[in-house]
């Protein structure tokens, strides 16, 4: 219970947007120092191992394209947890959290489509197919820039917050629809070949500097998603102080 109430009143301290600016400052330093360390190592191993026997080098997108797809849900995870925030708890910092995300989620799962592309021409010979998995990926990719343009589009802060978690709560149900399209329908892609209960399937030779990389773009996610807070917090500070000169200004000149 003491762990429990200790754990709630650090989650309500972050409540407070001059403590969260705190805390980033401390953290993100170190964090970019491992996402850089993680980066370096997982480039090293991704292009010190052996080519695959059948997909000769082009394996070697596999280690940015994987990364990416499994982002680009993450990505949309974290919104919706924001979303719950920002619906249920008035987090004051849970639509800052899903604003800050839509950008890096639409980065990721770009990458995500364009590496899937680039990797299917010479093992599937196109370079792209309407199924299942693509088309679900490409429809989050729309729903990305959509959350993106109704956060710009409308000026009323706190609506577009909520209206935007409505949205991406319903949009959550396109994240089961990626991740079990390949066992619910007939697709090019294979099916799950890390993440699987009776462990994964794919040669350890590759696997290590998949999960390296994985574990790298994971912490670069997380690294830019509190730059972007940071900046969002400080965005609508200064918004704040000019429409507060804005109206005393008016009073002056009404007076």
């Amino acid at each position: 219970m003491n762990t429990m109430s200790l754990a709630l009143s650090k989650f309500s301290e972050l409540a407070n947007p001059t403590r969260f600016l705190a805390l980033t400052a401390r953290i993100l330093p170190w964090l970019a120092g491992l996402t850089a360390l993680l980066f370096a190592v997982g480039l090293y191993m991704s292009f010190t191992t052996e080519g695959d026997y059948q997909q000769g080098e082009t394996v070697r997108i596999m280690y940015v394209h994987v990364p990416a797809a499994w982002l680009s849900m993450m990505c949309y995870s974290v919104m919706a947890i924001s979303a719950i925030g920002t619906l249920v708890w008035r987090h004051p910092l849970a639509d800052v959290s899903h604003k800050a995300a839509a950008p890096l989620g639409a980065a990721f799962t770009l990458i995500a489509l364009i590496t899937g592309s680039l990797w299917g021409k010479p093992m599937w010979g196109t370079w792209w197919v309407w199924d299942a998995r693509l088309t679900s990926v490409f429809v989050l990719f729309l729903m990305y820039l959509g959350l993106i343009a109704l956060n710009r589009a409308m000026d009323d802060a706190p609506k577009a917050a909520r209206l935007s978690s409505v949205l991406i709560l319903v949009g959550f149900v396109n994240i089961p629809i990626i991740k079990f399209s390949v066992e619910w329908w007939n697709t090019l892609h294979q099916p799950a070949s890390v993440m699987r209960l009776d462990g994964p399937t794919i040669d350890p030779e590759f696997l290590w500097p998949l999960l390296v990389m994985a574990i790298a773009f994971t912490l670069l996610f997380f690294t830019l998603h509190l730059m972007a807070m940071r900046n969002e917090i400080w965005r609508r500070r200064i918004a704040t102080q000019r429409r507060l000169a804005a109206r005393l200004a008016g009073r002056e000149v009404s007076a």
